[in-house]
């Protein structure tokens, strides 16, 4: 039912003809605009790919390799203990402030009033989601929003996506085959419902959109985004707010104070998804390198666990 792999080759060749061609002579700004904002959005297509394949993969009987590790993960320090970030909250600006690219829902930029919270200095680890399976997280309703108890029951949920339990312990499905489960990796694949059930679990919460970009706002915007020879979590120091696996946050994705979408198809390029829908901070290890900013925004519907998302937790102060 779609064209071949060949013929979408050919396709992608002339429309890169096309471009060159259009890009070798002056353009205006409103051309330049619209170019910037397709490269943009063709980055985000990169990382829908890479999701896609890992998900197709993982439904093939023998669950094939994509690509092997050529390369090692770089050494990082063990994961540390939990720590926390403490803000004591008032008046912050969020949203982008102007002077580069942004996509229109990270504006307008605007003032957001903060209680005191904490935001904790590393993502959760499968260690700790371990914890959370075995303390029956998955069996017992009380942690649970009851639209996520009821997505559970029905997609017969007892684990992260890409999770197998076997008698030699526990796998997980990568990029690079099945592999054993590292327990010092951020748990990575899981919904907002699953974040949602494990921090009420852990008796804490999920941050707000604001109060993770008031922090990150602070931090340079380094991590492990994409590696081709690795595309796959690794385990977080501590104070490493981007990279590895997006973060879901209790924020619901709908518009900032004085949003308007812009004219014609422009218009329904962000503003017609803002419903139904939740915000993911950070960006992840299939996130291309200069790609998100603090200001950023990902959204997925609730249930969704074929990104690679994962759980920072929060507190009130």
């Amino acid at each position: 039912s779609r064209p071949g792999a060949a013929e979408v080759g050919d396709y992608r060749r002339r429309i890169d003809d096309a471009m060159c061609a259009l890009l070798s002579a002056p353009i205006d700004a409103e051309t330049a605009a619209i170019v910037e904002l397709g490269l943009h959005h063709e980055q985000q297509h990169q990382e829908l790919i890479v999701m896609d394949i890992k998900h197709v993969l993982s439904k093939h009987p023998f669950l094939p390799v994509y690509r092997e590790r050529t390369t090692p993960a770089p050494a990082l320090n063990a994961v540390r203990p939990l720590g926390w970030i403490e803000r004591a909250g008032g008046p912050v600006e969020i949203g982008h402030p102007g002077g580069g690219f942004a996509f229109d829902n990270e504006e307008p930029r605007h003032t957001v009033m903060l209680e005191p919270f904490a935001l904790a200095d590393r993502l959760v680890t499968n260690r700790e989601w371990l914890e959370f399976i075995d303390d029956g997280g998955y069996r017992q309703p009380a942690h649970w929003l009851s639209e996520g108890w009821s997505t559970l029951v029905a997609e017969n949920w007892d684990a992260p996506l890409y999770w197998r339990c076997t008698a030699a312990g526990w796998r997980i499905f990568t990029l690079a085959g099945e592999q054993p489960l590292d327990l010092d990796e951020p748990v990575c694949h899981i919904s907002l419902f699953e974040a949602d059930a494990y921090a009420r679990w852990a008796g804490r919460r999920l941050p707000t959109e604001a109060e993770w970009e008031s922090v990150a706002a602070e931090q340079p915007v380094t991590g492990p985004f994409l590696d081709p020879d690795v595309l796959h979590p690794r385990p977080d120091p501590g104070n490493q707010l981007f990279g590895s696996v997006w973060q879901w946050t209790s924020s619901s994705y709908s518009p900032y104070p004085g949003f308007r979408p812009g004219p014609g198809a422009i218009g329904e390029y962000n503003g017609k998804f803002m419903v139904n829908q939740y915000v993911l901070r950070g960006g992840s290890c299939a996130t291309p390198v200069g790609h998100v900013r603090p200001t950023y925004r990902n959204f997925f519907p609730a249930g969704a666990r074929w990104a690679f998302s994962g759980v920072r937790l929060a507190d009130d102060a």
